[in-house]
């Protein structure tokens, strides 16, 4: 007979948990695992394998369908416009800086960072996304900061504050007594770590080095947009190359419009890059670089840029990123007058930069990423007895990225506690979330006035040119 399946409230802080009899893709030897067990004791992965004895007393979650992977880890969301969800659909790269940049972006209060974070970090445990990075730009001061970790202090998800303040020039902000005094009290754990967060213009003097000696100094990684058409390009890594600043401690978002030496310039100093697949298609970043990354050998994680244009479903990430590298390959290939008889870029590639290049990436390599012993617990079941495209599972990591969606996430466990089971978040309402965030619209739309807020949303159309059509219709002459 079964074991009856463990009732919410039986989830309790450490009494160990056994997933039992599922397909578990470690991302990690020995690979994928059919009808095998995973046990978490406390906060950490104890042991992976088929029949496992467990301590008595052990809540035992039946895993059969199902496919059990790592959490899987963002590195790069701007966690605080999640607020204004989807506003931006419309929009071209160009409106989302005027938009944040040059017009509306000062009126965010703190509590509107504190919205968008506490919406984001929710939705990021609900779909599977145990560990995100903040690239939180919009700090103006430490007041701001201390909004965007109350937020994490209150969802149980790990995070990374990426801190960042985009109307000021990061060799000041960092300088600053009011910020090297915030940094110097910040209270870094398992569960809530920091980067600094700044973009390298083209310039000739290169003033972000301070900021980069800084980070360098005080032992904190950077996060930087680089390769982003227009914006940040090749002068910003040949300055860095030559102060001397790049090294393995450097994620660099999108990457999609580099020189082969910048390429080169990254693999060489130990660098990640952090690739937003549909970012870089709907926001003209360049063509998403997995397919260039890989000729370099340069690690490469999943982020999703920012809910105000698209969706945090990181299946979505990994499907569209799968596509775009096979799409490229083509396109180079008939431009050649050549055929592709092998994808190079697998399901198993993208699941793990959606996991373990994500760890690599915030530097937690050796804590999270993979369903090994001795790691910290964060797992993903993906299992939906009612679901068509759940049955059947011939080839696992291939069903994770194309078949698999987030309404088919069964149970997430976060550090070794179990947020969610059976598609249910535990103790995780979203009304108080809701109300929060439409609040903080309210106010945003107010300081805007209906006029710019609409305006902002549906950006008006460019006259496009017509191409005449020389077939037109013509009359049988015989008839």
């Amino acid at each position: 007979m079964p074991t009856p399946a463990p009732r919410p409230e039986e989830f309790v802080p450490g009494r160990p948990v056994v997933f039992r009899n599922g397909i578990v893709i470690t991302v990690d030897t020995p690979g994928v695992l059919l009808d095998a067990d995973v046990l978490i004791t406390d906060d950490t992965i104890t042991a992976v394998g088929q029949r496992l004895a467990v301590p008595e007393g052990t809540l035992e979650i039946d895993a059969s369908g199902g496919i059990l992977m790592p959490g899987m880890v963002d590195t790069h969301r701007h966690m605080w416009q999640t607020a204004l969800r989807g506003y931006g659909g419309d929009w071209a790269l160009s409106q989302y800086f005027v938009f944040y940049y040059l017009q509306h972006g000062q009126v965010f209060r703190p509590e509107d960072i504190y919205a968008g974070n506490l919406l984001s970090a929710l939705e990021s445990v609900d779909t599977g996304v145990t560990t995100t990075l903040d690239w939180s730009h919009a700090l103006r001061t430490p007041e701001y900061a201390d909004a965007a970790l109350q937020a994490f202090g209150e969802i149980p998800g790990r995070f990374v504050l990426g801190y960042g303040n985009y109307l000021g020039a990061p060799w000041e902000w960092t300088a600053t007594p009011e910020f090297r005094s915030w940094i110097g009290k910040f209270p870094t754990s398992d569960m809530l770590g920091l980067e600094i967060a700044f973009d390298v213009p083209d310039s000739e003097d290169f003033p972000e080095r301070a900021a980069f000696e800084y980070a360098r100094d005080n032992g904190i990684r950077v996060t930087t947009h680089a390769g982003v058409w227009g914006a940040t390009t090749d002068v910003g890594l040949h300055n860095m190359y030559k102060a001397g600043v790049m090294t393995d401690q450097i994620t660099y978002v999108h990457a999609a419009t580099l020189s082969p030496d910048s390429y080169q310039k990254i693999a060489a100093t130990g660098g990640t890059v952090s690739v937003s697949t549909e970012s870089e298609q709907s926001a003209g970043q360049g063509y998403p670089s997995t397919w260039e990354l890989r000729k370099y050998g340069i690690p490469a994680s999943l982020s999703m840029d920012t809910s105000v244009w698209w969706s945090a479903d990181y299946f979505s990430a990994m499907r569209a990123t799968l596509s775009a590298d096979r799409s490229r390959d083509h396109l180079e290939a008939h431009a050649k007058g050549d055929t592709i008889a092998v994808n190079k870029l697998r399901a198993e590639d993208v699941i793990w930069m959606a996991t373990m290049g994500g760890a690599k990436s915030l530097g937690m390599e050796d804590k999270i990423g993979s369903i090994t012993p001795g790691k910290k617990a964060d797992l993903l079941l993906i299992k939906n007895d009612q679901s068509p495209a759940m049955t059947p599972i011939l080839n696992p990591t291939a069903h994770v990225v194309y078949q698999a969606g987030t309404a088919d996430i069964n149970t997430v466990v976060v550090n070794g506690r179990v947020v969610k089971y059976e598609g249910a978040r535990i103790g995780l309402d979203l009304a108080p979330v809701r109300d929060t965030v439409a609040r903080s619209v309210e106010y945003v739309r107010s300081q805007l006035g209906e006029k710019d807020w609409e305006e902002g949303m549906h950006p008006p159309l460019d006259p496009t040119e017509e191409i005449e059509n020389p077939y037109t219709y013509q009359e049988d002459s015989a008839s």
